[in-house]
């Protein structure tokens, strides 16, 4: 079969296209001829070394795919022609995380979805929606999941609550789509006019261009008549952290999923504790919280957005498309 990997370095002049030998699957395992994977900004981190850097080589990239069952073994439950997508974290079926979550996630550690055809345990994939194409279900593991995980799991009842989502890539439209879903009112910041257009069309309630009015907060605010929001989908990490604190209203909860804006800073704690406010940290989710997002998404009939497909011979221009962000959601591979 076919992989993309980094075999010795980090980097994404390091990214080669190799061969590896094709597996059969055990009797709880099944073959997936892979169709289609998005790309996520851990992907960008990963190859470049800055997520773990004492990664263990070669390594096949890529957290996200959905293909079609070739094999089966004989106790997995699938069938050839079944269409899927792997969890994430692979030894993540419910509950809470265990303390050797993160040593089973595809992409890094484990050989991601970059490659023909992959081997996983049953347990290690869901089915997909019907009416989504392989693009689109692709787009689900992480992105889609993260966001769920955030507003369904740890969100508590939408119904008349204001979301704020930062920015428009994967995981902000989907908290977008499904803040809606749910019933809320959603804010979505920018730095670009034609972007936030877009998010109205979507279903915006209001937009954001962080660049006109770099306190954003004080926008939010204004726009929740001096409460705040009850929840931010915060993506960008130190670098907005402190400005997603002072947005969100007394007792409201702040999502942290992403690392956009950098990883450390100085940060007055005081107002999450005098505000009571709770700091979320997001790890996309389990497969259970997969299987109950994938019901939601058929039930409403919800189209991941998707800004750009590359064939998988383009998967470096994929990743430098998704490192300019001037994408509008998920950018993928077709394999």
């Amino acid at each position: 079969m076919k992989t993309l990997e980094l075999q010795k370095a980090f980097g994404l002049d390091n990214l080669v296209f190799s061969e590896r030998p094709d597996a059969t699957p055990g009797p709880d395992e099944i073959v997936i001829r892979m169709k289609s994977s998005s790309l996520n900004y851990r992907d960008l981190l990963m190859i470049k070394g800055m997520y773990n850097p004492r990664l263990k080589f070669p390594l096949i990239p890529f957290s996200d795919g959905c293909g079609v069952v070739e094999q089966s073994g004989e106790k997995s439950g699938y069938k050839p022609g079944d269409r899927v997508a792997p969890i994430f974290a692979q030894n993540w079926l419910y509950g809470p995380p265990g303390a050797d979550t993160s040593r089973f996630t595809l992409g890094g550690p484990l050989d991601g979805c970059a490659r023909e055809t992959m081997v996983l345990p049953s347990s290690g994939v869901v089915a997909v929606p019907a009416h989504l194409s392989d693009v689109e279900a692709s787009a689900l593991p992480c992105a889609g999941l993260t966001a769920w995980s955030a507003l369904s799991s740890h969100g508590g009842s939408l119904a008349g609550a204001t979301v704020v989502a930062l920015g428009t890539g994967g995981v902000s439209i989907f908290a977008l789509q499904f803040a809606k879903m749910m019933g809320a009112r959603v804010i979505v910041t920018s730095s670009d006019d034609e972007k936030l257009e877009k998010a109205l069309r979507l279903g915006a309630d209001e937009g954001i261009n962080y660049r006109q009015k770099p306190d954003w907060d004080k926008e939010v605010k204004r726009l929740t008549g001096g409460e705040g929001a009850d929840h931010i989908i915060e993506v960008g990490g130190a670098g907005t952290l402190e400005k997603s604190i002072r947005a969100v209203r007394p007792g409201g909860c702040v999502s942290l999923i992403g690392i956009l804006a950098g990883v450390s800073k100085d940060l007055d704690l005081r107002p999450i504790l005098m505000r009571n406010i709770r700091v979320q940290g997001i790890l996309v989710g389990h497969r259970q919280g997969f299987e109950e997002m994938n019901r939601a998404v058929d039930a409403h009939r919800l189209r991941p957005v998707i800004d750009r497909v590359f064939p998988f011979q383009e998967s470096k221009e994929a990743l430098e498309h998704l490192a300019s962000g001037s994408h509008f959601g998920k950018v993928c591979i077709q394999i």
